[in-house]
């Protein structure tokens, strides 16, 4: 039979909240602290480290930007921040006051694309400042989490109850989902252009092939709340249980494996492949619990042998 050990590692005090999380171009793992306004670094089998922003910035989503650098979200102080490998930090003011940004993901155009929740648009940034916004075409969506797909970023609508698509260009064109108020959040892209995603009030994922069908997948816990997703080299998709205090991975063909947590009510938002080809996830206990590869184990039928 195969398993997987999950492991969890302290990062910071309880009230820190980790909450997003990278695998850094330095092969480190990057998060947010979104209540104590810190981004932390770990080097797994190392101490971690944190670099302090404003206590009151809400840092939330962190990505990998072109540039070698770290960009995430600071949903409080409605400005994106900057940050390098060597802990150097810039931030960025947004056009447009208290749009509350949320998700960020690097574009194929070589600029960082990301969500304003409260202002219903998605912003373009470039990496020496300059911002550029396209309002969606319906109000109150709340468009939260973004990745990257080719010549295109896909979005989700979390209030709208869709998923959205930009292209460089800005057109964006709007798929709704066919579960009512199902409020996706996250969103991922996989190596085969199936966009993913995390239906949070419905407790369902969500995929999107590319010929456009869209498929929902009820999980067996249809409380667990799942919120963020990724996906590895194989194209299994990987999601947070907010509620269920789980870490869940489905195929494409919609088999649904659960990972317990150890800690209770630990709370895991963000999850991505670590350096080490693991699955990592911030936990807003302040810690990060790392979900191990597939291990073989042999078991011996003891009754058998008894008997032989």
């Amino acid at each position: 039979m195969t398993t997987r050990t999950v492991e969890e590692y302290a990062v910071s005090g309880r009230d820190s909240g980790p909450y997003a999380i990278t695998t850094g171009p330095d092969g480190a793992l990057w998060f947010t602290m979104v209540h104590s306004g810190q981004i932390g670094r770990l080097v797994p089998g190392q101490k971690p480290t944190s670099h302090q922003i404003a206590p009151d910035s809400g840092p939330t989503v962190i990505s990998n930007g072109p540039d070698g650098a770290l960009w995430f979200t600071q949903y409080r102080a409605h400005r994106i921040g900057r940050i390098t490998t060597a802990g150097h930090m810039t931030e960025f003011a947004l056009p447009t006051a208290q749009c509350a940004p949320f998700g960020i993901a690097a574009g194929p155009d070589g600029a960082l694309w990301f969500t304003e929740t409260a202002a219903d648009r998605i912003g373009r940034l470039t990496t020496d400042g300059s911002v550029t916004e396209y309002p969606l075409p319906c109000t109150g969506a709340f468009p939260s989490a973004i990745a990257a797909d080719g010549d295109a970023m896909w979005f989700t609508m979390n209030q709208a109850n869709a998923i959205g698509r930009i292209g460089m260009d800005g057109r964006i064109t709007v798929h709704e989902l066919p579960t009512a108020a199902a409020a996706p959040v996250g969103v991922a892209v996989g190596p085969d252009g199936g966009v993913w995603f995390t239906e949070i009030v419905a407790g369902q994922i969500g995929r999107r092939a590319p010929d456009g069908r869209i498929t929902e997948y009820p999980l067996p816990d249809r409380s667990a709340r799942p919120h963020a997703v990724t996906t590895d080299a194989d194209g299994t998709a990987w999601f947070t249980e907010w509620g269920g205090n789980r870490v869940g991975s489905i195929t494409s063909d919609g088999i649904v494996t659960a990972h317990d947590l150890p800690t209770p009510a630990s709370e895991p938002h963000g999850i991505t492949v670590g350096p080490d080809g693991a699955l990592w996830t911030a936990l807003e206990t302040g810690a990060l619990a790392r979900i191990g590869p597939t291990t073989n184990i042999t078991t011996r039928n003891t009754e058998q042998e008894n008997a032989s």
